[in-house]
């Protein structure tokens, strides 16, 4: 039979849309994963500020926080982890236009921004230490050192991913995986800035009020 001259067209191959489906439902699932483990980590919080509240007054007739609480570079510390949220949503912007450059830029101004928290707040220990108030003082310090060294953990955590992710994104560019990943670091450190915010609330500005 003679060829009509129309270009064939194939249909694409069961194969490939069994690929294609079996992807979107493993991102699916890694997204639901991490909304779990944000729920799970919410759950951790809460018992540490409820422990906390409970034993703020727990101080054995020492030091209290109110004696050795330095709130200028506490609010050092706010500024910066705030500031570092806003350069990581300007890094999903840039991710969001295809700016891959832009993006890898944002991430390591917020990288720089949360190692200098992270300073901060290490440096803040090591005084009240040398100050007398270490974590084994009293059940208020205990409280203070689990509560905002938990939340200090959690922010080197989230300094070594976003450095993976950056590497990541230098080889292989902006795809569905490194997109998916990109908005799950975002969303996970804007959620460790509304924790500080109970942290500076909580335990600082109650404390010294």
């Amino acid at each position: 039979m003679a060829s009509s001259g129309k270009p064939i067209i194939s249909a694409p191959s069961h194969d490939a849309q069994h690929g294609h489906e079996e992807h979107h439902d493993l991102e699916g699932l890694r997204m639901m994963g991490f909304w779990i483990f944000l729920i799970t980590d919410c759950i951790l919080f809460g018992t540490l500020f409820a422990t906390f509240v409970v034993l703020s007054d727990s101080t054995a007739g020492g030091l209290t926080g109110a004696d050795l609480f330095e709130m200028p570079g506490v609010i050092a510390e706010t500024f910066i982890l705030l500031t570092s949220s806003f350069t990581s949503g300007l890094a999903v912007l840039s991710m969001n236009r295809g700016d891959r450059k832009g993006l890898i830029g944002w991430l390591i101004v917020t990288v720089l921004l949360g190692a200098s928290f992270i300073t901060l707040e290490i440096t803040e220990f090591v005084t009240l230490v040398h100050e007398g108030a270490a974590i084994s003082t009293s059940a208020f310090w205990s409280a203070f050192y689990t509560l905002v060294g938990t939340h200090g953990l959690h922010v080197s955590i989230g300094l070594v991913w976003m450095i993976a992710i950056m590497i990541q994104l230098s080889r292989h560019g902006i795809n569905s995986v490194t997109r998916r990943k990109v908005n799950v670091v975002s969303l996970y450190w804007h959620f460790l800035d509304v924790v500080w915010i109970f942290v500076f609330t909580i335990v600082y500005l109650m404390e010294v009020m």
